[in-house]
């Protein structure tokens, strides 16, 4: 492609599932005026060209493109007898047509589109021949009567605006093997120390704006759900101990979600952040069927200490299976590119923290309810 097209912008996007940003990167500036935000987008993609963090460096308005402005006299004009939408019109017709009527076919309405041929159309110069509709004299005059000159000149072609403001947006990828927020945290105090004329304004965007949003969305609403969570636990065996057993497991899954996402290299995304929380009910399960078997032989007069030890072995295999089959479930979405992160944080939590799980409630059931052996142990 670079071939025919040496200046074309030329890159490909992985599909993904889920809400997608322009850019993993994004600077965005705010202000009136085009030409000061292009300033301020030149200095923004200036330092993310120099990171080797940062690839495929641009900005959403694209480079700006040549077009042939007409230089209108308004007093040849009067005298003639010709307006600016005379002049437009006939400029209308000798480059892109006009509709000068629409065909019908079944349901389908096609405009019919009259202009000159590809020739004279392509011809900067063939401007000069065309003529303007004068009303005053019910006569065509030519196009020089009216313009003085046509100047070649170079327009924004597409301006982005957000809350209906001017909005230019300086956009990156991270460089492979790194992740976004990395490369972010590698330009961040350079791009907020552009100084910024007055009514103008700097934000991030990209992956580090999607991510704030979602999590700001979830802390939210996070505290009434655990709290639901303990209340349910708490009416569940309708005691104060046993919950805080159960609670006090659900931090042992952290040790496992780290050496996960190291081992495979993944980001604490959102989705990761989901299945943290996801990981926790999982946990907060097998905590909840050991101590429930544990109060089960306690109420059936067995001596404590046995009681522990004898729940705890029987609720090996169905603890362990449960975590192994949701382990396995897991495993088709390591190659997801939007459910990965999610997959490995499930994963490694629940591997790490079920073998804690079975060494933890039994001892912290010990120590809460002061229960020791009531005989020697050989």
């Amino acid at each position: 492609m670079h071939i025919p097209y040496p200046n074309a912008e030329i890159r490909t996007e992985r599909l993904v599932f889920g809400a997608s940003v322009a850019a993993k990167i994004e600077a965005r500036f705010s202000g009136s005026d085009p030409t000061i935000l292009r300033q301020l987008g030149s200095q923004a993609t200036a330092i993310m060209a120099a990171e080797e963090a940062l690839i495929d460096v641009r900005t959403n308005w694209r480079q700006k493109e040549l077009v042939l402005a007409p230089v209108f006299n308004a007093e040849r004009a009067r005298i003639a007898g010709v307006g600016l939408d005379e002049v437009a019109l006939s400029l209308r017709f000798a480059t892109t047509g006009v509709q000068a009527s629409t065909y019908r076919e079944n349901d389908k309405l096609i405009p019919i589109v009259a202009r000159p041929p590809d020739v004279e159309r392509h011809d900067p110069s063939r401007l000069n021949d065309r003529l303007v509709y004068s009303a005053a004299t019910q006569t065509f005059i030519p196009l020089t009567q009216v313009i003085d000159r046509v100047d070649t000149i170079s327009e924004d072609v597409l301006i982005h605006r957000r809350n209906r403001v001017r909005t230019l947006a300086a956009q990156a990828e991270p460089a492979p093997g790194l992740t976004a927020d990395t490369a972010n945290k590698r330009i961040i105090e350079q791009i907020e120390a552009i100084e910024l004329p007055a009514g103008y304004t700097m934000e991030w965007g990209g992956e580090y704006e999607s991510s704030r949003d979602a999590q700001t969305a979830l802390n939210s609403k996070l505290p009434i759900s655990m709290l639901i969570m303990l209340l349910i636990s708490i009416l569940l065996f309708g005691k104060v101990r046993q919950p805080l057993i159960i609670w006090l497991v659900v931090p042992m899954s952290v040790c496992g979600v780290v050496i996960g996402l190291l081992t495979t290299g993944k980001p604490f995304s959102f989705m990761a952040l989901l299945g943290l929380l996801s990981l926790s009910g999982m946990l907060m399960k097998n905590a909840i069927v050991l101590v429930d078997e544990i109060d089960t032989q306690i109420a059936e007069d067995k001596d404590h200490y046995d009681a522990i030890i004898h729940a705890s072995v029987s609720r090996i295999r169905p603890v362990f299976l449960a975590a192994v089959t949701t382990i396995l479930g897991m495993l088709p979405l390591l190659n997801d590119a939007f459910f990965a992160s999610m997959a490995v944080t499930i994963m490694g939590g629940l591997a790490f923290a079920t073998l804690l799980t079975l060494i933890a409630v039994p001892v912290l059931y010990a120590l809460f309810f002061n229960i020791k052996p009531t005989h020697d142990i050989e």
